[in-house]
């Protein structure tokens, strides 16, 4: 049976979509098959696996309509053992479409629960709000993982989240765990970056990934060329934290 992640946090450019396709990528190298079900309407975890974002005719829109049935839009991604739910700029709409919906925050559950016991790990690349969009992932997921960027503000809006988690976890979803959280951008030369790094493990410590994801300029270069970084450039940074993040999920999964 898979397991479903949300990568959450309500914040943007903190690393969610970042994390999402690079932690897939690392995962499906590892030999897990792996779904990323794209639930951001900018659509750039699918762009960023090499899918076409403007020819996507089924993607997570029609899913959370219920209008197609989710098989019938997952697509191969260009990283092994990764496929994709794309996403496309109509997912827009569906706050306000979905806002008289009976059970409206339980249209993906009910959707992609059919394609759990064919994934390893299902990854789900939340919107940054804390919109229906964001609700119907953390109501799906079996648990969130949250990117926090070695910056200043990086605590901010984080009582939000967690907040927001615990009303899911009393109102939709009681199983809801949070897997943890992972620090992100982090730059050793920056007395900041060590700063945020202290005052989160002090914070959370049992919480806190081990694995903290260092600013690589390869990171921020490979989405451009429409890949991960594992494809992109596996000798890299970036490609050697993110590797190390999906063993230590995978170690923490099957402990």
């Amino acid at each position: 049976m898979g397991k479903i992640i949300a990568i959450a946090n309500q914040k943007g450019g903190v690393g969610k979509t970042t994390t999402s396709v690079n932690l897939a990528a690392s995962l499906g190298v590892l030999e897990k098959k792996v779904l990323l079900i794209d639930a951001d309407p900018q659509a750039n975890a699918s762009s960023g696996l090499g899918i076409d974002v403007d020819a996507v005719e089924i993607g997570s829109y029609q899913v959370l309509e219920h209008t197609k049935p989710a098989k019938d839009a997952i697509v191969n991604s260009n990283a092994p053992n990764v496929d994709v739910i794309p996403a496309h700029i109509d997912l827009v709409a569906i706050e306000i479409e979905l806002v008289d919906k009976e059970e409206r925050e339980y249209m993906l559950k009910k959707a992609i629960s059919e394609l759990k016991s064919e994934y390893d790990y299902i990854i789900i690349d939340c919107a940054p709000s804390l919109g229906l969009l964001t609700l119907n992932a953390l109501t799906a997921a079996d648990s969130v993982l949250i990117p926090i960027q070695c910056e200043y503000f990086a605590l901010e809006g984080l009582g939000k989240l967690l907040n927001t988690i615990k009303s899911v976890q009393k109102i939709h979803n009681e199983a809801l765990d949070i897997e943890g959280l992972l620090l992100t951008m982090f730059d050793s030369r920056l007395r900041l970056s060590n700063q945020v790094v202290e005052e989160v493990q002090k914070h959370f410590s049992d919480m806190v990934f081990d694995t903290i994801i260092q600013r690589n300029v390869r990171l921020g270069e490979a989405p451009s060329y429409g890949e991960s970084i594992i494809n992109y450039d596996v000798s890299s940074k970036g490609a050697a934290n993110y590797l190390s993040l999906a063993k230590e999920l995978i170690k923490k999964n099957e402990l």
